[in-house]
């Protein structure tokens, strides 16, 4: 076979096709955006066909739940874990389920440079770094099969990604008796930015600053929650002082400008209320306008439960969060990723352009 996928939109970079290969004829390398892709090794190949039957893209599966879900609006009752959370603290309450029995959590983490990989946790000082929000595509190496791994040991397992990330779990693991123990949560993703341009705007923080990134920090809640403070809470430290820094510019290529998010994006078949996974977590924005008694400056998280294992999670962690069913309608209002793909500038091509020609520091500079 000579190549995954078609054309860059039609890959997602979940590495599914680079776990299931049986010889390793497949590796994840960057493009010139920084996004993984697939290569596969022709002289190494077998054509075995089980890279394209797992693509969750390619192989047009529907592994998408049936059921309308339902809506729950939910806030952790700590108040230790609201300030640690993106949100209302209903990943920790889920996750806290699994730990309490033993079982282990997969979501995205930091490593020592802040670099964004996907971890496995078993114990809460692990699970803890995985809380908060992380913006840009996670590198998830050979977590895939970590999970198969612990799925065949008999471990309960939550996965935690976003929906591309999940369908390609999902098609991975297959429908084996094994898979009664995983436990899938999606987030309503807004776009997966370049890793490549975090990097550079890291070494650029470092070079303006000095010293090196210490602490790093999207969705500070040293800013009240609320949707308009969301691209204004980037607080960093290096180690040149403990002072904490504040920088908007990395958001603003995301959030504002839209160009540094991954081709796949603008044609993700996920965007509805029909979920890949169990259960699907976001911040309840707008939740001021339609339950003002809700509204808390620590954050509130929205739940969607999508199934029948979801609901069972749910409820056992509902000890730990106050909640309350919502109208769907409010969601739908307020995450148009429930509806809809993300829209791309027609500068996109643009942007890219003027990166690779000047680099982050000068396109800053003219665009200041």
């Amino acid at each position: 076979m000579k190549s995954v996928y078609e054309a860059k939109e039609n890959c997602c970079g979940c590495s599914a096709c680079f776990n299931v290969c049986p010889v390793g004829a497949i590796t994840m390398q960057p493009d010139e955006e920084g996004f993984l892709y697939p290569v596969i090794n022709q002289s190494e190949c077998t054509d075995c066909n089980k890279c394209a039957e797992v693509c969750p893209i390619r192989s047009g599966k529907n592994i998408k739940a049936v059921h309308i879900p339902k809506f729950y609006a939910a806030k952790h009752k700590s108040e230790d874990v609201l300030m640690e959370s993106t949100s209302g603290g209903a990943f920790t309450a889920i996750s806290d389920v699994f730990l309490k029995i033993g079982g282990v959590v997969y979501g995205a983490d930091f490593d020592a440079g802040f670099k964004i990989v996907h971890r496995r946790a078993e114990n809460e000082k692990q699970r803890n770094r995985m809380r908060v929000s992380k913006y840009a595509q996670s590198d998830l190496g050979n977590v895939f099969l970590q999970v198969r791994d612990d799925l065949a040991n008999n471990k309960h397992v939550l996965f935690t990604g976003t929906p591309c990330q999940v369908a390609g779990l999902r098609g991975f693991i297959g429908d084996s008796p094994p898979v009664e123990n995983l436990y899938l949560c999606d987030l309503i993703c807004y776009g997966i930015p370049s890793p490549l341009v975090w990097k550079d705007y890291k070494d650029l923080l470092e070079k303006e600053y000095g010293g090196k990134l210490t602490e790093v920090q999207f969705r500070s809640k040293m800013v009240e929650w609320n949707r308009g403070n969301s691209n204004k809470s980037f607080m960093f430290k290096t180690s040149n002082s403990d002072e904490i820094h504040s920088d908007d510019r990395f958001y603003k290529l995301f959030f504002g400008a839209k160009t540094i998010m991954r081709p796949s994006c603008e044609v993700c078949s996920y965007t509805d209320i029909h979920r890949v996974s169990d259960i699907t977590i976001a911040d309840y924005w707008g939740i001021e306008k339609y339950a003002p008694e809700w509204m808390d400056a620590r954050g509130v998280s929205l739940v969607m439960v999508n199934t029948a294992k979801g609901a069972r999670i749910f409820k056992k962690c509902s000890h730990d969060l106050n909640t309350e069913e919502r109208p769907a309608k409010e969601a739908l209002a307020e995450q148009q990723r429930l509806s809809s793909p993300v829209k791309f500038p027609e500068n996109r091509k643009e942007f890219w352009d003027k990166y690779r020609r000047l680099g982050l520091e000068n396109y800053f500079k003219l665009n200041e």
